[in-house]
Formats: structure tokens, C-alpha cells, sequence
């Protein structure tokens, strides 16, 4: 099992930056990946950034160059440095942690992220 921790939700305006934390405890593997996901009110979950333990950090094409994906030196938590922020940018943001080679995935709470218009 692994349990994640997310914080650092909050209300900016347009232009403005955040950072979201996630903290995984439990059984963690040496080989894992660790993403934040989103979602928007009525829309579907999507993938917003991912981080490797062994491998180059991936963005989805709406975020690059404004959001950075960053670990801890013991690798267990994730960081998503959100800057540029614009209103589309608003919805719960969820960590995600899977163990490669695994079906397994585990999911925090959410946390909202409000950018208002």
C-alpha cells in the first residue's frame, strides 16, 4: 500500500504561481512514477505531468514550459511548480503513484486549484 499527501491548493489570479506538494508513505518501490493528473468540472481526468524514477520528466503540451515537475532527494514526494497560471488551468489536481512493472496505481485526495477568469 502507499498513501499520498497532496497540499499547496489554493486561489491565484492569471499570471500568478503555485506549488503542490505530494508526500507518498508505505511500500515504496525503486522503480516507480510518480504524475499529477487534473480535472476540470465536467470534464475527464488528464494527465499533466510525469516524473520517472529512472528517466526524463514528460508534460502534456497545455502545461510545458509553465509547470515543472521536481522530487525530493529521497524521491518520495513530488513537487508541480505551476506558474503562468491562466483560468483554464483550474481543477482538482491529484497525485498518482505506480510501481512499474505493477497494475497497481494509488491516487491522493485532490486539491483544488482555482484560477478565476
Amino acid at each position: 500500500q502507499v498513501q499520498l499527501v497532496e497540499s499547496g491548493g489554493g486561489l491565484v489570479q492569471p499570471g500568478g504561481s503555485l506549488r503542490l506538494s505530494c508526500a507518498a508513505s508505505g511500500s515504496i518501490s525503486s522503480r516507480n512514477v510518480m504524475s499529477w493528473y487534473r480535472q476540470a468540472s465536467g470534464k475527464e481526468r488528464e494527465l499533466v505531468a510525469s516524473s520517472f524514477s529512472r528517466g526524463p520528466n514528460t508534460y502534456a503540451a497545455s502545461v510545458e514550459g509553465r509547470f515543472f515537475i521536481s522530487r525530493d532527494g529521497a524521491g518520495n514526494s513530488v513537487f508541480l511548480q505551476m506558474n503562468s497560471l491562466e483560468p483554464e488551468d483550474t481543477a482538482v489536481y491529484f497525485c498518482n503513484y505506480w510501481t512499474v512493472g505493477t497494475i497497481t496505481e494509488y491516487w491522493g485526495q485532490g486539491t483544488q486549484v482555482t484560477v478565476p477568469s
